[in-house]
């Protein structure tokens, strides 16, 4: 494990940082800054750190921006005013993961570190720093407006699921106060709302705004009902009364987040006189949109401020290469769609080029880039071949509950790209550290080519690819719970074991396939568990990479858990709600470890299943 001291940074200067304090402010030549940046997390100036991707953003276009990571929210909060009122508005996000996923485990218990601070320890950030840190800012600042971005604000820009307060929440701007929330990845619309905010514009008269969420009035929303493009939701009183409207919502929520070109404005009433407006998504961006993302100039360096401390999040991605973004898998309870958009958004091959040169150049440089990838592996420059059709269509999954005929799975530019970093000096070997949807690379489309480059992906995947243990994630190996968390069936991943096990054969590589499983999925059931252990027992697996399922906001999963209906089909299913419930299904991932083999015993016993004792324990 390495830290920050073992970084170069005598061959930078501080002011290739974004400043994070006056003294920083004052070398850069400043009097003032435009925007001022709050985030939960530690300040990394890595394009895998929104704060980071957005403050550079912002600074290609001209302004002037300070980042004050980790606020302290309970002393004089002297961090809040440090820079004063900035020119154009604060911006406020709780970090790269919602901040109750990063605090609590499935189980809500506090959990005793942080990946995104220094050290590790927790205690860094608030529960919902969106809400805590608006309300200060609006508090101590009430005429400067401030914009909440980033997972947490996105994922609950409408009513949702709450599962570590058990209740259903309003919008996120209703409970923070900020004026703005910009949803989903905010480069863009952060630029346009600076230029229109420069330009004289007062944010309350900034309501049409892509990806943006805004207060309005119960009138203006009565009056948008009659007009095409606008969906209106049902309110949020009435889903709190009636748990079934909130799973209704939910569809449309899913269905325009997954729109190609950005779908209908959608109105949510909150009491008598307001409402909620969310405006639709921007279309995925081409290539050389996403490239000035990626291409801004970076350190790729934790901020100086923190020499000498490890960051564990940093240590995941140093010499790492995110190359896409967005995911057409629709798995039930994934949010990356709900963030990012189902619609691929790939990086050119020069801009991924340029980035493994910079890892290469890297003074703690090995030789091995950690991961090749992206929100999942495979999907590089993959998309609908007649996009025609793809613009009319509103499913949340182009893999299930069968491959989408008009999805081109084509792995052969992914290919392209592995070739080309693995044959630039320094390297060494690429790893493909992102999980990997086997289900598309082994989908066979019929095209002999691209079947052929399929198999050949595969094969490179394997041989190449693997630093002795590849992760997929089967996620379960029951098909009635496979279908709820729209996954595919598990004879695939028998399947993709025999080609895994097969390849290995063939080069001589004693490498293991390690499967990644979820319990308490909304369908699943205590006999399914058993069934999986049985399963698991008859392939030689011992799981390692195994979680009880965590209920987060906008996932079809989520919605289920709460209102035990399914949003699409008005299904009731079944779910393990209670903490008894829950560790009945997860002792099963351990049915190897004796001191769960009497507890297994009795509840196979009183499942009426005790031909499974012996397939699990023997006679």
């Amino acid at each position: 494990m390495t830290d920050t001291s073992a970084i170069d940074y005598d061959r930078l200067r501080a002011t290739d940082w974004l400043p994070t304090s006056v003294k920083e402010m004052k070398a850069l030549g400043w009097d003032y800054v435009d925007v001022v940046l709050f985030s939960g997390d530690a300040y990394i100036d890595h394009p895998a750190f929104g704060a980071a991707v957005i403050g550079r953003s912002l600074q290609a276009a001209g302004y002037k921006v300070a980042i004050v990571p980790q606020p302290n929210w309970q002393d004089d909060l002297r961090d809040f005013r440090k820079f004063g009122a900035p020119r154009l508005f604060f911006g406020v996000s709780a970090g790269a993961m919602d901040s109750m996923v990063n605090h609590y485990t499935a189980a809500r218990r506090r959990r005793s570190d942080d990946a995104y601070t220094p050290g590790g320890r927790h205690g860094a950030r608030p529960d919902y720093p969106t809400i805590v840190y608006s309300q200060i800012l609006k508090q101590l600042y009430p005429d400067t407006p401030v914009v909440a971005g980033g997972i947490e604000a996105s994922l609950r820009r409408l009513s949702h699921y709450d599962y570590w307060q058990d209740r259903l929440r309003p919008s996120i701007i209703i409970d923070s106060g900020a004026d703005m929330i910009l949803y989903g990845m905010g480069e863009r619309t952060v630029v346009m709302l600076a230029d229109r905010l420069d330009a004289g514009e007062k944010i309350a008269d900034i309501t049409d705004l892509p990806q943006s969420v805004i207060l309005a009035s119960r009138l203006e929303m009565e009056v948008a009902a009659d007009s095409p493009g606008n969906i209106i939701l049902n309110d949020y009183d009435s889903c709190l009364r009636h748990k079934h409207l909130q799973s209704l919502n939910f569809k449309h929520i899913e269905q325009e987040s997954n729109s190609m070109d950005g779908g209908a404005t959608i109105w949510q009433g909150y009491d008598e006189k307001r409402a909620v407006k969310c405006n639709p998504m921007l279309p995925a961006m081409q290539p050389g949109e996403i490239d000035i993302a990626f291409d801004l100039p970076y350190t790729r360096m934790p901020h100086p401020r923190y020499r000498g401390k490890h960051i564990p999040a940093y240590e995941m991605i140093r010499h790492s290469i995110n190359m896409h973004r967005g995911c057409f898998g629709g798995c039930a309870f994934c949010t990356i769609s709900a963030h990012q958009g189902k619609f691929i958004a790939s990086r050119s091959k020069a801009s991924i080029l340029r980035e493994a040169r910079q890892v290469t150049a890297m003074p703690d440089f090995k030789g091995y880039i950690t991961d090749l990838g992206g929100p999942s592996a495979n999907m590089y420059a993959m998309g609908g071949r007649n996009r025609d059709l793809c613009r009319k269509c509103r499913k949340p999954s182009c893999l299930h509950p069968v491959v989408c005929p008009n999805l081109c799975n084509d792995h052969r530019p992914l290919l392209d790209i592995y070739h080309a970093v693995d044959a630039l000096p320094g390297v060494k070997k690429s790893f493909i550290g992102s999980g990997v949807r086997y289900d598309l690379s082994m989908h066979r489309c019929g095209i002999a080519e691209i079947d052929a480059a399929n198999r050949r992906y595969n094969e490179e995947l394997i041989t190449h690819h693997v630093s002795g243990r590849l992760k997929v994630a089967p996620e379960h190996t029951q098909d009635s719970v496979l279908d709820v968390m729209r996954k595919p069936s598990f004879a695939l991943f028998h399947e993709f074991k025999r080609l895994f096990d097969d390849v290995n054969r063939r080069h001589g590589l004693r490498q293991q396939l390690i499967p990644y499983f979820i319990s308490s999925h909304p369908g699943c059931k205590e006999i399914d568990m058993a069934l999986l252990a049985v399963e698991t027992k008859r392939m030689d697996f011992h799981l390692e990479q195994v979680q009880d399922f965590t209920p987060t906001p906008m996932t079809v999963a989520s919605e289920i858990y709460y209102s035990g209906v399914h949003p699409y089909t008005g299904q009731r299913i079944y779910c393990a709600t209670r903490p008894e419930e829950k560790l009945a299904q997860r002792k099963y991932f351990f049915w190897y470890d004796r001191a769960y083999r009497i507890d297994i015993t009795r509840s196979l016993h009183r499942l009426h299943r005790p031909d499974l004792i012996s397939k699990l324990f023997g006679r």
